[in-house]
């Protein structure tokens, strides 16, 4: 079976990074979650998921599913000799939820500072899915115009955005249901969130 790849950075929306990665980490079709996780992502769920500290142990054990520690691979931020960082390590598609408009804007221009940017460039590059979870509000030119370029380049924007059709009656709702679309554009199979049922008849 194959690796993933989640990212988190530090947008706002770490109940949807922590969702994705414990539905990742028991998904029967998922070998292995590499997963890296940006300072700024750290300092965010503290506040988010009152987090007992911003420190990296404390993230990890929010975040590390339980039973499934065996499957999830954390990997340092700094670590360009990580495997993620190689076309040449099988990935069958990466997430960055929540992404940041500044990690946006380096994978729309090629600077890979980071394993993140990093990861994203091999994805790139390999023809692999991509998955930007953006959370920003409201968008400017720029960022607009980097979600263009990484589009262009095969990345699919995802925008952490609430769906409505499902009447969602608590945050938990719409982290499901958002989290349920990402699966679906990682071509994992999944019964997370609702479907669109339409009641009209023709």
């Amino acid at each position: 079976m194959p690796d993933y790849t989640l990212a988190i950075t530090g947008a706002s929306g770490s109940l949807c990074g922590l969702r994705l990665l414990r539905e990742l980490a028991t998904h029967p079709d998922v070998d292995r979650v590499n997963v890296i996780a940006s300072r700024g992502a750290r300092k965010v769920a503290q506040v988010e998921l009152s987090l007992d500290g911003e420190g990296l142990t404390a993230f990890r054990q929010a975040f590390t599913p339980e039973g499934a520690g065996a499957r999830v691979r954390w990997l340092e931020e700094e670590d360009l000799a990580a495997p993620t960082a190689s076309g040449s390590h099988p990935n069958a598609g990466m997430a960055i939820v929540p992404c940041s408009t500044a990690t946006l804007a380096s994978i729309a221009c090629g600077t890979s500072r980071n394993l993140i940017h990093r990861s994203a460039e091999v994805a790139l590059k390999e023809r692999r899915r991509l998955v930007l979870g953006i959370r920003e509000s409201p968008y400017s030119l720029v960022h607009i115009e980097n979600m263009r370029q990484a589009t262009l380049a095969g990345a699919v924007i995802a925008p952490i955005s609430p769906m409505f059709y499902n009447h969602p009656a608590a945050i938990g709702d719409v982290v499901e249901q958002y989290v349920g679309r990402v699966l679906d554009l990682l071509g994992l199979e999944h019964r997370v969130g609702r479907r669109w049922k339409s009641d009209i008849q023709d």
